[in-house]
């Protein structure tokens, strides 16, 4: 399970600045993780040396484009209703169009998509990106195009991707894909293939060009971040394979985020998405070492249940969950830890749900993203275990947990009363035009009083008032980080 953005996020258009000497129009769309957002942002790098440039409206578009999810069900539902909608345009407006599906739903449902419903021109899997010109070219021709082959190298470390919609401030840097983990209940390994990370140097040449264009913060992202391995290319699993002078002159994810926070100094750095079993004290060292590291961990849980867990797949317990988050409260007391959990999975009781609710409690999480059971096809729970916890019975537990969370965010953003925290300001505020909003370092939203501060500027606040999820306060300088 990944973390979702904000639904505000989903399904926007995306636009980048437009190149004069190109004449073709591209519309695309994103839904689901970060990963398909930084996905389409390569994407659209390859199409505009192709001669595309990006369109918000979608009438106007030579080639329509959506990047896809698989993780739940009601994300697949979403994409189908928008791909009615680009068939209807073709039929009704622009006859020319080209609609293509891209990401992990294109790897899941490729002869459906084609053939069996005929609603896309071309399916194009999350390692396939490279050969979208040459599909293109077969779609202009007169056939379906597709090419979901997974890749055991490809790490798109040589695209420099376009910004599509930021902030200017924060960016996120792929350096991992896929994922080796292999959780009953995700399509991850089979939609976007084994872990292979991505050159150190290519990250840095990325991280450098976002720095020297004016960017703050960037996330490093990844399936699994914890699992990056850098030995001079190749899948993860395959390690054991390198020469001893590969294995000895390995790069791990503590010597990568150390690399990046002496190289960038003054930039801020995140990372996402962390498993318990993979994240080694090392990594937490680091973070407590380095204070441009954002002290924030997001770290998926699942279920507070062993039981649960074990049917999972889900390498760790409850008790080696519990022994992580002490060692992260050892080194860094004011960590923010946030949570993913999966509420109804096959043959959970009450004492499981219970166990769930116990262990939310004892971590006292910041805030998390919690979701029913839904039945992936492909996935072993899938094709092993039969979906029994009833719907009204995940309804309710879930209402459950996510009240829960509601008074432990509560109380943990009540903590930051009274601190001056450092807020790197981000936008404009939602209620008023006359605050800023940003983050701190442990990811709490913060607003506060615009004066003379502007976006991208990191300045300390005095917090003196908050809400469940937002923090308020007022400016009282500049942090000496800018």
């Amino acid at each position: 399970m990944e973390k979702i953005l904000d639904e505000k996020l989903q399904g926007n258009s995306l636009v980048l600045e437009q190149d004069a000497t190109n004449k073709r129009k591209l519309f695309i769309e994103s839904y689901g993780c970060a990963m398909n957002f930084s996905d389409s942002e390569i994407v659209a790098s390859i199409m505009a040396k192709e001669g595309f440039n990006t369109t918000p409206n979608l009438e106007d578009a030579d080639l329509v484009l959506v990047n896809t999810c698989s993780i739940r069900d009601k994300a697949e539902q979403t994409v189908r209703k928008r791909l009615e909608k680009y068939n209807a345009v073709k039929r009704d407006h622009n006859p020319n169009m080209k609609v293509g599906v891209l990401g992990c739903m294109a790897e899941r449902l490729k002869s459906k998509f084609l053939e069996e419903e005929k609603i896309v021109d071309l399916v194009v899997g999350p390692d396939a990106y490279k050969d979208l010109p040459n599909l293109i070219k077969e779609v202009e021709e007169g056939r379906d195009a597709v090419n979901v082959i997974l890749s055991k190298d490809e790490t798109y470390g040589d695209v420099s991707p376009v910004r599509l919609q930021t902030n200017g401030v924060s960016a996120f840097v792929s350096i991992t894909r896929g994922c080796d983990n292999m959780c009953t209940f995700c399509v991850v390994p089979f939609t976007r293939g084994r872990e292979r990370s991505r050159d150190p140097q290519s990250i840095l040449d990325e991280v450098r060009n976002l720095s020297e264009n004016g960017y703050k913060e960037i996330t490093l992202l990844g399936q699994n971040v914890d699992s990056y391995l850098w030995y001079g290319g190749g899948m993860k699993k395959d390690f054991s394979k390198a020469t001893p002078m590969q294995q000895a002159t390995a790069t791990g994810f503590p010597q990568l985020l150390k690399m990046v926070a002496e190289t960038f100094p003054s930039m801020r750095i995140r990372f996402s998405t962390s498993n318990p079993q993979d994240m080694t004290e090392d990594v937490i060292k680091t973070m407590a070492a380095y204070s441009n590291i954002c002290k924030h961990i997001h770290l998926p849980v699942q279920s507070g249940s062993d039981r649960i867990l074990k049917e999972m797949n889900r390498l760790h317990t409850r008790e080696e969950y519990f022994s992580l988050i002490d060692t992260i409260r050892a080194y860094m007391p004011d960590c923010s830890i946030s949570q993913d959990m999966i509420i109804g999975f096959p043959t959970e009781t009450e004492q499981d749900h219970k166990d769930t609710l116990s262990l939310m409690e004892k971590v006292q999480y910041n805030f998390g993203y919690m979701y029913k059971y839904s039945e992936r096809p492909g996935t072993m729970a899938g094709r092993k275990m039969e979906d029994d916890v009833p719907e009204e019975v995940k309804k309710r537990r879930l209402s459950e947990v996510v009240a829960l969370q509601r008074q432990l965010s509560q109380l943990q953003t009540e903590k930051n009363i009274g601190k001056t925290v450092e807020v790197l300001v981000e936008r404009e505020s939602k209620k008023s035009d006359k605050e800023w909003s940003g983050r701190t370092s442990q990811n709490a939203v913060a607003v506060f009083p615009k004066e003379h501060y502007k976006v991208g500027d990191l300045v300390n606040v005095k917090i003196h008032d908050c809400t469940s999820a937002t923090l308020i306060g007022n400016a009282i300088g500049y942090s000496g980080t800018n």
